[in-house]
């Protein structure tokens, strides 16, 4: 057992956090917050990855399971994609704790009027498939898994990596 956490530890660390809110919105008035995600790349001290791969990644993943249990496909929405990508850069730099902090003005940010919202979160380091990771754990995870198999017909997903190399995940469903 000892050899087996040891082990773990020297190839990477998983963490994970989810949260949902079902209360309607009709009349958002949240500005989101400035962003330095560009063409797919998001750039966090002098360290860049492939956002955009990793996204959708997790994108496939999550709709090839939804699908192997009979749910439908998530659609993808650019407006969800920009506030948990905002989410995520600010989880990598610090400037927000890791988890659901702002969860409700994300949500309203997005503008989509919804009948219901969840968001799952993560970060990793030191794995060579890291957005795999994520999803496997939070398949795993009884809190993620009901974010997943949800009655939710929309997705976005948000990517960023800090200095230290770890890797934060942002997705967020909504229901419209």
């Amino acid at each position: 057992m000892i050899k087996s956490i040891i082990y773990s530890v020297a190839l990477g660390t998983i963490i994970l956090s989810s949260g949902a809110i079902a209360t309607p919105v009709t009349n958002p008035a949240f500005t989101p917050m400035a962003s330095n995600v560009s063409n797919g790349t998001l750039q966090i001290a002098a360290s860049s990855i492939d956002t955009t791969a990793l996204e959708q990644s997790i994108f496939n993943q999550i709709n090839k399971y939804r699908i192997s249990q009979g749910l439908p496909a998530l659609t993808r929405n650019a407006a969800i994609d920009n506030q948990v990508r905002i989410h995520s850069q600010n989880m990598a730099n610090g400037t927000v704790s890791f988890g659901h902090t702002g969860f409700s003005e994300r949500v309203k940010a997005t503008r989509i009027s919804y009948k219901a919202a969840g968001e799952n979160v993560a970060y990793n380091q030191g794995y060579s498939d890291p957005a795999t990771i994520a999803v496997q754990g939070w398949l795993k995870s009884p809190g993620h898994l009901a974010n997943i198999r949800g009655n939710y017909n929309l997705t976005g997903i948000g990517v960023a990596k800090n200095s230290q190399g770890a890797i934060y995940f942002t997705q967020m469903f909504i229901r419209s």
